[in-house]
């Protein structure tokens, strides 16, 4: 189980995350707040979890013109 952040507000916005968060420790789900604060430091993505959280919670940072390109070129 997991969750997982992504996209400009997702990757880019730390209150967001925290609120998306709140009132969901009763389902496992533990936000480390400094994680959650520092900046992206590994391009393929970050947990943001506590260690003991068993649901983790993950920021994948993406691409979207990457992928709407791609997309454009295999339609047409």
């Amino acid at each position: 189980q997991a969750i997982c952040f992504a996209g400009g507000i997702g990757e880019n916005s730390p209150p967001i995350r925290r609120q998306v968060c709140e009132g969901m420790e009763s389902l496992g789900l533990k936000l480390d707040q400094d994680k959650n604060e520092k900046p992206m430091e590994d391009s393929r993505g970050w947990i943001i979890s506590t260690e003991d959280s068993p649901i983790k919670i993950y920021v994948i940072p993406t691409d979207e013109e990457l992928l709407i390109a791609r997309d454009t070129v295999r339609s047409v």
